[in-house]
């Protein structure tokens, strides 16, 4: 798989291009500010593109925008967003076309290789691979005033962060130790209590919940 990488850091834009070459990814590109990821993104062919949220010259989130521009350029095109802190507004942004293939990693994430490399996989295939941290914060906001969410028992409420983060029904029976079938069950469960439309399609489903949490704003 070919990547572009941004990121200004470079000890950390370095230790993340030698990750990901360890894990058979083509780096094809490793930028540091937000002109360069343009020009790269216009002009290579590529898998994914693994982007900080804020790169020079702005500092603020050029490189959001510039995944966003080159998503509308190239639509379905695969972003995974690198951020220091959980920005629901910039999460809420990289979903807003429902095309999947998004991403939103904290950096935090990064020093654990296998669910860092796991997201990019993810990412690339045409998944979607969200932060737990956001999707906490967006259930946690909406728990409070929302009647279908509370209704949700504590294990269903497990199952819709994995759901949300982008996990297949096998990915969170292993994670939950119970049987897909198990997982299923609560899934159909949660699908109707949300009132979703219930979708084998795992990235569709992951859409929904979201579109679903973050309803309200």
């Amino acid at each position: 798989m070919r990547v572009v990488l941004a990121e200004d850091l470079f000890l950390l834009r370095d230790g993340l291009a030698r990750l990901l070459r360890a894990h058979d990814f083509e780096v094809a590109a490793a930028v540091e500010s937000g002109p360069e990821l343009s020009r790269v993104l216009a002009e290579l062919e590529l898998d994914v593109a693994v982007v900080d949220v804020r790169l020079p010259p702005t500092h603020t989130d050029e490189g959001l925008q510039c995944a966003l521009e080159a998503r509308r350029r190239r639509p379905g095109l695969p972003v995974l967003v690198l951020s220091q802190h959980v920005e629901q507004l910039y999460a809420r942004e990289l979903l807003a076309d429902g095309g999947g293939a998004v991403g939103y990693l904290l950096k935090d994430r990064v020093f654990d290789a296998g669910q860092f490399v796991d997201a990019v996989r993810r990412v690339a295939n045409g998944g979607t691979a969200m932060d737990p941290q956001v999707i906490q914060q967006l259930l946690a906001r909406r728990s409070g005033d929302d009647r279908p969410l509370a209704r949700l028992t504590p294990r269903e409420r497990e199952v819709l962060e994995l759901m949300a983060q982008g996990r297949s029904n096998a990915a969170i029976a292993g994670r939950l130790v119970v049987t897909e079938r198990a997982v299923a069950k609560h899934t159909a469960n949660i699908f109707t209590k949300l009132g979703l439309e219930v979708s084998d399609d795992d990235n569709r489903r992951v859409l929904a919940v979201l579109a679903y949490l973050d309803q309200g704003r």
